[in-house]
């Protein structure tokens, strides 16, 4: 095989900020050696052949494939086929030392965001590679883009859903308030104040979820780890929750060793996952019943547990939890609180943080959700 590679007079490799990924498939460890040494604004990881290429994107992200057309074993437009199959989205070059135009058609036809003959002249290599990975983050930004509009879009038709009826049942009683019907020592009146209370609370409850989205959703910023003492942050949330635990007369323990460690994590996500945390487990425990909050440290991580008496979730139903909008209605009676997005965030802004969330449940035995945070930052 031709080495395949024209020197531009003036181009002089230096150190450069790195760019991206790229893997370079080619038989011929020369080219894939000539390849790393012209792009060196790139990481470059190599391969001798499609299957190794295919073994390598299944465990390494990668931003670019440049691989050669004539391969043994997967040709390179078999491999650009199966890349496409398995990664929709993957940028694949593919370099040829054929002019044959049905070559390069086959190619493109396969889904090759463009190719390069050889011999290869480097400063072309260079700037369609960057071309195409310039094209890949604007696809990348707008497919994001309609992500947001999505989101947005079913966002404000679920808050216009959930506002009407705490909303049409206080406008309603003030109706009726103002028209002279009902009186105080009336039953049905005490029993509509107390729906009226209850509603106004439930409308308490959407505006600071709505606050927490517009803080941290809306805004998709980094972590911001700093020390941080959980047992006091939880003590903080739990405290939020109090009086709406306190109606449903639920009973509350919360357990953490005076030598429970500090950690580094960013406060505000963390208090978001918790609230989510707590206003399933306050939402879906019965009347009487209980909540159990306490912490443990392992060797490598610490855990916030806490565990409630509520009629629990199927096994088919633990991992959906977690889906944005999806929301569990153990009494069917489609009118479940919340905008089914506050377990979707909470997760995210664990793993954001290098922890995550699990779910531990059985139908009629209660549901224990646990916080895992590192107790060092990845």
């Amino acid at each position: 095989m031709e080495l395949g590679f024209r020197m531009s007079a003036g181009l002089e490799q230096e150190h450069r900020q790195i760019k991206g990924r790229i893997l370079v498939v080619d038989d011929e460890p020369v080219i894939r050696s000539l390849c790393r040494a012209a792009l060196t604004d790139y990481e470059i990881l190599e391969a001798g052949g499609g299957d190794e290429a295919l073994e390598l994107l299944s465990r390494e992200s990668i931003d670019l494939v440049l691989t050669d057309f004539k391969l043994p074993g997967l040709s390179g437009v078999e491999l650009l086929e199966e890349i496409k199959k398995r990664y929709p989205t993957q940028a694949v070059v593919i370099m040829t030392g054929y002019d044959d135009k049905d070559v390069i058609l086959q190619a493109l036809k396969g889904g090759a965001n463009d190719f390069i003959s050889k011999p290869i002249e480097l400063l072309h290599l260079r700037t369609t590679i960057a071309a195409v990975l310039e094209k890949k983050a604007l696809r990348e930004e707008l497919i994001q883009l309609k992500k947001m509009d999505e989101l947005k879009t079913n966002f404000l038709g679920l808050i216009s859903h959930k506002l009407k009826t705490p909303s049409t049942a206080i406008s309603l009683f003030v109706q009726n308030l103002a028209q002279g019907i009902g009186a105080p020592e009336d039953p049905e009146f005490q029993q509509a104040l107390r729906l009226i209370l209850e509603e106004t609370g439930h409308l308490d409850n959407l505006i600071q979820e709505l606050l927490d989205f517009s803080e941290l959703i809306l805004v998709d910023r980094p972590a911001e780890p700093a020390p941080l003492s959980l047992p006091r942050l939880a003590r903080k949330v739990w405290e939020s929750f109090e009086s709406r635990a306190a109606a449903k007369n639920i009973h509350f323990s919360y357990c953490f060793d005076e030598d429970f460690p500090d950690i580094r994590a960013d406060r505000e996500m963390t208090a978001f996952v918790l609230r989510a945390l707590l206003d399933n487990a306050v939402k879906f425990t019965p009347e009487g019943s209980r909540i159990n909050f306490w912490g443990e440290v392992m060797e490598k991580e610490l855990r916030l547990i806490i565990h409630d008496n509520g009629p629990g979730i199927a096994e088919d139903e633990q991992l959906k939890v977690f889906e944005k909008f999806y929301q569990i209605d153990p009494s069917y009676s489609g009118q479940v609180r919340g905008f089914g997005l506050g377990l979707y965030y909470a997760r995210h802004f664990a793993r954001k943080q290098g922890g995550d969330i699990l779910i531990d449940s059985r139908p009629g035995e209660g549901t224990s959700a646990i916080l895992r945070l590192p107790r060092s930052q990845p």
